[in-house]
């Protein structure tokens, strides 16, 4: 909110964020109960129809009825972006606020959720012909750490926010530097509006103890190996060279050296849950540099409760700052 006593008529958006295994999801499901919301996920990997295990979906069980969007509307061969998470996601706050009802983004991708609430206008950047190739190229002549290495010194900000693993993105981010001469963090200062397009409140979840958090993850991961997890992985194995965002993704990579008998699989779930781990540490990074995240212990007795007060409070002053017939 920008303070001022003019009426303010933008949308109003509450978001639910946080590491992996902090119970986003439930506390997302019981504001959108209790707020007649609906769901927008902002996960960049359960768009995916078939993934289901290793990104943590919602069950049918878990969402008690309330609407889920982003979630199970692409194949896992489909390329989706932030650009593309943004305009989608803008198109739905739009449409659950002519239905009456509130916009709720629950997720762990900060790039997501961060781009969407502080407006980032993509620009569609032409790439020289044959410049994806020749990065390619050199991915496999250089490899990947002296890919990375020239990202961290070309652009550090971008750098931190991508896993050295990740090398679409790494490349990606390359593309975009070579293609411009300009940092993509440059690029995102540039592309900010003079206001925000929503009045947001962002709760962010996450455990005083880290080791708690850790030991969350660990349980999480044992779960998921329960649910199929396993499988799950082998059919992304199986598909690598279509599937390639499920392919270097966290949950599945991590088999790998299993399938093709290189590592034992008790290696590979001890691997899978220090990557986890290390994945919430960059997932906190990234939400303690967002401004306003109102933060909340994950877990805690009276955390839905102290949630919904402030949602209530949150919503109570974007009716009044927006006229009565404003906010959901």
């Amino acid at each position: 909110m920008d303070g001022s006593n003019k009426t303010d008529r933008r949308p109003a958006v509450v978001a639910v964020a946080g590491p992996t295994a902090t119970g986003k999801t439930a506390l997302g499901v019981a504001l959108a109960l209790r707020f007649g919301g609906e769901i927008i996920s902002a996960d960049s990997m359960q768009i995916y129809r078939g993934l289901d295990v290793g990104t943590a979906k919602v069950t049918a069980e878990e969402a008690h009825g309330v609407p889920h969007h982003c979630v199970d509307i692409l194949p896992p061969e489909a390329a989706f972006s932030v650009a593309d998470f943004t305009a989608l996601a803008a198109r739905l706050i739009d449409e659950i606020g002519a239905r009456g009802r509130l916009p709720i983004l629950v997720g762990g991708t900060g790039l997501y959720i961060q781009s969407l609430l502080y407006g980032v206008r993509f620009a569609e950047e032409k790439a020289p012909a044959g410049l994806r190739e020749a990065l390619a190229a050199e991915l496999a002549a250089r490899g990947p750490a002296a890919m990375y290495a020239e990202l961290q010194a070309a652009d550090p900000e971008a750098a931190a926010a991508i896993h050295p693993n990740n090398h679409l993105r790494v490349l990606r981010a390359l593309e975009h530097y070579r293609a411009t001469g300009r940092r993509l963090s440059e690029q995102k200062a540039a592309s900010l509006p003079a206001q925000r397009p929503y009045r947001a409140l962002v709760l962010g979840l996450d455990f005083a103890d880290r080791a708690e958090l850790y030991r969350r993850i660990d349980a999480r991961v044992d779960r998921m190996m329960d649910a199929g997890l396993l499988e799950e992985a082998r059919m992304v194995w199986q598909r690598r060279q279509s599937y390639q965002t499920a392919a270097q993704a966290i949950g599945y990579k991590e088999f790998f050296p299993y399938f093709e008998g290189e590592r034992p699989l008790a290696d590979c779930v001890a691997g899978l849950k220090q990557a986890s781990r290390r994945y919430a540490k960059r997932q906190l990074t990234w939400f303690r540099h967002m401004d306003g995240v109102v933060w909340l212990p994950a877990g805690g007795p009276d955390t839905a409760e102290k949630a919904a007060q402030l949602t209530a409070d949150f919503l109570a002053a974007a009716q009044r700052e927006g006229g009565a017939d404003d906010a959901p």
